[in-house]
């Protein structure tokens, strides 16, 4: 009688064994986007209001389909989105460009990555004043952002308009006012101003020309298409990019994040919801 009760606890033990395995293995690792039991798997992006959190909120019932639930944070500023996602507040954050991205880890020491990217947003001329840059007087003063990575961008773009001239030898993304070897019209730079407050600037009328993020015009309701006296032409390098704390771009969540941003429908909404103030790179 012990014997046959001793090999019937056997039995069951054994069987016990082999349903835990059978459930560790139907669980998985916790790699795949949906994670354990099919639950989705929780994201926190951190955007600008526009472009960017917008077309986030189109992407979220996409990733959904993929086991992603995307939650997005809004910023009005470019210093804390990259401050939060160093903390693990973030999963990742989409509002800047690889030059900022690159002169931010170099100023920081941030250990992050470019897991993709995806618009380019165009740096406008607005003014109240006057219609076109050849009617800029001499002496003008020109309103720019105190973000030293858009310094080039816009010194950059004011060269190809003939504004100015840099220096040859400097590397134009990270030109700097000090690099002007030209500048004809003796144009007055006030490079001191938050890039969000610049709109604010131009419609209170201040300066003779005021350059604008295309993020920033379109948040206060301008069309950097119409509303510009110039703009960024479209092959900018200057693009908009996935940033991630490094190790992180091999992630499943954030795989599909980029995965469902550069697909054809999203694409297609940006370029028709800003019908070229905002420009996909695919």
């Amino acid at each position: 009688m012990k014997k046959v009760l001793s090999a019937l606890l056997l039995t069951v033990l054994v069987l016990a064994l082999a349903a835990c395995g059978t459930k560790d293995k139907d669980e998985g690792t916790g790699n795949n986007a949906t994670g354990n039991n099919g639950e989705l798997t929780k994201l926190v992006v951190g955007a600008s209001n526009t472009p960017h959190a917008v077309i986030l909120e189109e992407v979220k019932p996409l990733l959904k389909e993929k086991g992603v639930d995307l939650e997005i944070e809004t910023y009005q500023d470019y210093i804390l989105p990259n401050k939060d996602l160093e903390s693990g507040l973030l999963d990742a954050n989409y509002f800047q460009t690889i030059p900022y991205l690159e002169s931010q880890m170099a100023d920081f020491g941030y250990d992050f990555v470019n897991a993709g990217g995806i618009h380019i947003e165009p740096m406008g001329v607005y003014s109240k004043k006057y219609k076109s840059l050849d009617e800029l007087p001499d002496g003008a003063t020109i309103l720019m952002s105190n973000s030293v990575s858009d310094h080039g961008r816009v010194l950059e773009m004011l060269e190809k308009e003939g504004l100015i001239t840099l220096d040859e030898s400097v590397d134009k993304v990270k030109a700097e006012l000090s690099d002007i070897v030209d500048n004809p019209k003796n144009l007055k730079f006030e490079p001191d101003y938050e890039a969000a407050l610049l709109p604010t600037l131009y419609n209170n009328n201040e300066g003779d020309a005021v350059l604008i993020n295309s993020n920033y015009a379109i948040d206060a309701g301008l069309n950097p298409l119409e509303d510009s006296i110039a703009i960024e032409e479209s092959d900018s390098p200057y693009v908009n990019v996935i940033a991630v704390r490094s190790g992180d771009e091999n992630s499943d969540a954030i795989k599909a994040l980029v995965e469902v941003l550069t697909s054809d429908e999203i694409q297609e909404f940006i370029l028709k919801e800003w019908s070229g103030s905002v420009v996909p790179v695919k």
